[in-house]
């Protein structure tokens, strides 16, 4: 018996299998996971060393090479590249596919603590390591800047009502600020005014920690019931600190605006970010938007830009909100090429049937099985 035969004596049935079949491929094609790289579990692995105040030549010598010596001894390896900066060296270590993550993780260990005798024995910390995977990068990067506002409030409206409604949007999966500076109170000592006052700097140093303990106070204990008794005494604003008593002399307070200048300022004035999307490098928070394994990034991305305009309004208007990169951009480029070339190998598929055949009939026929294959 011929396999098409039953096909034949029902084209009705067969006509309706074949629009199932087509409906059914164009309906699989829609739900197509989009992504610019496949979700594989990348066994690869990031160390960072941080040593404050050496050189990129420093760093290089006496961190980066006693390291990549270990590192190049480790079987799984495939390769091995780094980075030597101020103060900070950066190695990517990249193994085989065949590696699983757990095995990479002991043999970076384990090369660590072999060259911990080979590394600055001033060493403020040792080596880290992190998992990286290249799938993981950010689908969408804003820039939020301000000509007059602190790039400290800035950071806080970011991190308490953008970053908080971005989060809450189908198919992201993380996000992450870059470039900030979080509030702090700087306090700048007058060297001669302490001198003059006979106070050292590890007095105060003490003045300070003792005045920001937050320490328990105690409790009130009675027949029936026992009360704790909670204070937060630790510092907050500049003011706070201004009146903050240092030491007495003679009989008299010395406070702290009287040795030392007070300050409103960021905890790491070194740290920060510039975007240049107005046409001048300008302070900015960069926001990096990851999304969920599995998840669209084209639609994720899509449903991000249609909130914007309402999130934006949201913030001060002295508050600017750009896109700084957006990865579906490739992404979107290489969906149309694929789409193209089906229709394009439809048509060729088309046209070579009907050289052959010289019958626009036969060729009709013989193309609706095309969708289907």
């Amino acid at each position: 018996m011929s396999p098409s035969r039953p096909f034949i004596e029902r084209p009705v049935a067969t006509a309706l299998l074949m629009v199932a079949i087509v409906l059914a491929g164009l309906v699989g094609f829609k739900f197509l996971p989009l992504s610019a790289l496949p979700q594989v579990d990348y066994p690869t692995i990031q160390v960072q060393t941080l040593y404050p105040g050496g050189s990129p030549e420093v760093m290089s010598r006496t961190v980066t090479a006693p390291l990549e010596r270990q590192f190049g001894q480790m079987s799984g390896l495939n390769r091995m590249s780094s980075t030597s900066a101020a103060g900070v060296s950066i190695i990517t270590l990249q193994f085989g596919l065949t590696e699983t993550l757990d095995v990479a993780e002991q043999e970076v260990q384990a090369a660590i603590n072999a060259s911990n005798s080979l590394l600055p024995a001033d060493l403020p910390a040792p080596p880290v390591y992190a998992k990286v995977n290249p799938a993981d990068a950010p689908v969408l990067t804003l820039a939020i800047s301000s000509k007059t506002m602190p790039l400290t409030e800035v950071q806080n409206i970011v991190n308490t009502r953008l970053a908080q409604k971005i989060s809450q949007v189908t198919g992201v999966g993380l996000v992450s600020l870059a470039g900030g500076q979080r509030p702090a109170v700087r306090i700048q000592a007058d060297t001669r005014a302490l001198a003059s006052y006979g106070i050292g700097l590890d007095a105060l140093r003490s003045a300070i920690s003792n005045a920001n303990a937050n320490s328990a106070k105690g409790s009130f204990d009675g027949p029936k019931r026992s009360y704790t008794i909670n204070a937060n005494d630790q510092l907050v604003t500049v003011d706070d600190y201004k009146s903050l008593i240092v030491a007495y002399k003679n009989n008299a307070p010395v406070r702290m605006t009287d040795v030392a200048q007070v300050v409103e300022s960021a905890e790491n004035t070194k740290l920060g970010a510039w975007s240049g999307m107005t046409g001048e490098l300008t302070p900015a928070i960069i926001l990096n938007v990851q999304r969920q394994p599995g998840a669209n990034v084209i639609a994720t991305v899509d449903a991000i830009k249609k909130q914007l305009p309402e999130l934006q309004a949201g913030l001060p208007a002295a508050m600017d909100v750009a896109v700084l990169s957006d990865r579906t951009t490739g992404i979107r480029t290489s969906v149309k090429h694929v789409e193209f070339e089906l229709i394009l190998a439809v048509v060729m598929v088309v046209l070579v049937i009907f050289f052959f055949l010289h019958s626009w009939r036969a060729t009709l026929i013989a193309s609706l099985a095309v969708p289907i294959s």
